[in-house]
């Protein structure tokens, strides 16, 4: 009959050596034996332990627990243990706790790296995925030639559906903006040109800032935080999905079929939706001139639309358009390189929104420089 508790003897060796010798049942649902006799010789001084197997007949967890606990003993006495003597199963288990062990002890003896590290860390991760950016850029360019050519694969009925969902469907929000923005415009002019008796002029501010930039700068954010976010997570999606994978084995290109008619989409709908945000911002504004300036209505507009010139609407549409196409370019690239998890699609639809933003800026910021240099 195998016994049914397990057995542990404890002999202190010429050479200041524990040796252990284990037998019986190692495992949780047998009487273990006391370890009264081994602590006692632990505090002792000694120069090492061997583990020996004196009949081991069935181990678990319970014989992975002592072991352990013997080899942290000899870690913190700074001495070697020998546990060749125990099962293959045992010796692989326990050299992997302890590989664990010593990674997490390693990392938090870690110091965390100086701001300056830090910056250039991301300076250099930045400066590394610019090959990657620079690839997408070209495949985007390569799709946009074969459309022109007419030998694009993409399905027209999901372009018009992408159309509806960038135009149509953002009226709500972009009205809603517009015309509080053109509101804002006209209160801070207002407050200012009050003390020089001059709130007619409030017209002129509201309908060339609204038209050369507020327009196209308000759109161009709410599109980012609405439509580059829906196109990164739906790429994103598709990626861990393994849809994307599924249309390059079927030989249909992924630029032609995903990204090239959300490019054209908002490309196309971004300067429309900049013209409708002008109007509704210079309305936004004629409310407050005409409600609480008094402004008669006629002479607003007359004083808002003498200002205002087919180049002032151009340099706004023209922004539009541009930023329409960096919005599709961030977000499908966000998509396209998103990782294979949940979070990493979540991670994708954050780096569409501030890299779309960020573009937008850049782009203005040129636009705005470029057309003083025009005059």
């Amino acid at each position: 009959m195998p016994p049914t508790v397990a057995a542990m003897t404890v002999k202190r060796e010429d050479d200041m050596t524990l040796v252990v010798r284990l037998a019986g049942h190692y495992t949780f649902g047998t009487e273990l034996p006391a370890e009264d006799t081994l602590d006692h010789e632990l505090t002792s001084p000694y120069h090492g332990i061997c583990v020996l197997n004196d009949g081991i007949e069935a181990w678990d967890s319970a014989l992975l627990v002592l072991l352990m606990k013997l080899k942290k003993a000899c870690d913190d006495q700074g001495v070697a243990i020998d546990i060749s003597g125990i099962p293959e199963g045992a010796q692989k288990l326990v050299q992997l706790a302890s590989q664990s062990t010593g990674q997490k002890r390693t990392k938090g003896k870690v110091a965390p790296p100086s701001p300056l590290t830090r910056i250039g860390d991301a300076a250099l991760t930045q400066w590394s995925a610019m090959p990657a950016v620079l690839s997408f850029l070209g495949e985007a360019t390569i799709s946009f030639g074969r459309l022109l050519t007419g030998r694009a694969r993409y399905r027209r009925a999901e372009l018009w559906l992408i159309i509806q969902q960038c135009g149509p469907q953002a009226l709500g929000i972009v009205t809603t903006i517009s015309v509080l923005v053109g509101s804002i415009l006209a209160f801070v002019g207002a407050i200012q040109l009050k003390m020089f008796g001059a709130e007619i002029y409030v017209a002129n501010l509201v309908g060339l800032g609204m038209v050369v930039e507020m327009g196209a700068l308000m759109t161009g954010i709410i599109l980012a935080g609405r439509t580059g976010a829906a196109f990164a997570a739906q790429l994103g999606t598709m990626q861990v999905n393994e849809e994307i994978d599924a249309l390059k084995t079927m030989g249909i290109p992924p630029m032609d079929y995903l990204v090239l008619p959300r490019m054209i989409s908002l490309a196309l709908m971004t300067p429309l939706l900049v013209a409708y945000a002008d109007i509704l911002g210079i309305l936004g504004g004629a409310a407050v001139g005409i409600w609480l300036l008094k402004i008669p209505a006629t002479l607003f507009f007359n004083q808002a639309f003498s200002t205002m010139t087919l180049w002032h609407c151009a340099q706004g549409l023209i922004k539009g358009s541009t930023f329409g196409i960096l919005i599709a370019f961030a977000g499908c690239w966000r998509g396209m390189q998103c990782g294979r998890s949940a979070s990493a699609v979540g991670d994708a639809a954050t780096s569409a929104v501030v890299t779309g933003i960020v573009l937008i800026v850049v782009a203005d910021t040129i636009w705005t420089l470029l057309f003083m240099v025009i005059g």
